[in-house]
């Protein structure tokens, strides 16, 4: 059965104008739009009128997007979701989207077929437009951990940069300045600004972290551990690893420890997320908290809200965290 992502591949345009086609959206072209409609027609693409109608109906649901079910951050994030939902008897209903855009695009779809007119959306794969253009059709569209401008009063989301100058400037005023990175192979804004975070700080303290110091991988222990073992393999002189997350500091942790490298004592080690997982490493790991599920708890309730009275946002408006530093055992003076 062909997907909203084959007809945009064929008709050589956006999934947001697609979606624009499919929804009866603005911004479109008569030829434009006649010739999408021609490539569904041929294709056999069916658009759900019921999801296209629910918007107009009442809901006893919030939904959830999620990139991972596995994911102890999203588990969090869902948490913080669930626990507005309890208070107001109401039913969550999860979907996920494994960072992938069509992925990402039948998620939300999923939830609109569910009768979710109130919804928390983690997206990292489809594009702003998309996004907009569902925000403007879906009273209650909150985008978490993401950041667009033109709904800013619809977006939750957390200063990554700054936590990534958290990081370095933590690990630098112990005396540390022969670092190595544990990074995220997704080319998604978190690992991004993070990185850029960090970059800013070592450069302003004339401390360089060449590219190969750093290693990227999947965002969960065995990536850190993948990691840690190419960094180790490099032969590279350091005392101190900055990691994208806990779980990848988690997994480079195992990798040093295997190596007879004692964290702190040989090497410092901080994540990032402070997730419950931080907690229970051994050293209990030093990161930065990300406020995930307050803010998840915040997006809910402005789901809701505007789902309630179908308010007017008003673009002034923003929802920005800032993560702080949670010291622990995994790093230590120089």
């Amino acid at each position: 059965m062909a997907t909203i992502k084959d007809i945009a591949r064929v008709a050589g345009v956006s999934l947001a104008t697609v979606s624009r086609v499919i929804n009866n959206g603005p911004k479109v072209g008569d030829e434009t739009r006649a010739r999408i409609k021609e490539i569904m027609k041929e294709m056999g693409y069916r658009p759900n009128a019921n999801a296209r109608a629910l918007v107009n109906q009442n809901s006893t649901s919030i939904g959830v997007v999620i990139a991972d079910l596995s994911d102890p951050f999203f588990a969090t994030l869902a948490h913080g979701v669930e626990k507005v939902a309890r208070q107001q008897n109401i039913q969550v209903l999860m979907s996920s989207g494994s960072i992938e855009a069509e992925t990402e695009f039948k998620a939300i779809e999923t939830l609109l077929e569910h009768r979710c007119k109130a919804m928390v959306v983690h997206s990292k794969a489809l594009d702003d437009q998309t996004l907009i253009d569902f925000a403007s059709q879906v009273p209650g569209f909150i985008l978490i951990n993401r950041y667009i401008e033109a709904i800013a009063d619809k977006c939750v989301w957390v200063d990554n940069v700054t936590g990534g100058r958290l990081m370095a400037e933590h690990l630098v005023s112990l005396g540390h300045k022969k670092l190595v990175m544990v990074a995220s192979k997704h080319q998604i804004d978190d690992p991004l600004a993070r990185l850029d975070g960090i970059r800013q700080y070592l450069k302003q303290n004339n401390i360089e972290l060449a590219e190969n110091a750093i290693e990227y991988s999947t965002p969960d222990q065995e990536g850190g551990e993948i990691a840690m073992q190419n960094l180790l393999a490099k032969g590279i002189e350091f005392t101190a690893v900055l990691a994208y997350n806990d779980a990848m500091a988690s997994g480079a942790m195992s990798m040093l420890q295997d190596h007879n490298l004692r964290v702190p004592e040989d090497i410092s080690i901080i994540g990032y997320d402070d997730v419950l997982l931080a907690r229970y490493c051994r050293p209990k790991l030093t990161t930065i908290k990300y406020p995930i599920e307050l803010m998840a708890t915040r997006a809910a309730e402005l789901a809701l809200s505007f789902n309630a009275q179908n308010a007017e946002t008003k673009a002034s408006t923003t929802y920005k965290y800032t993560p702080t530093l949670i010291k622990r055992d995994s790093v230590s003076k120089l």
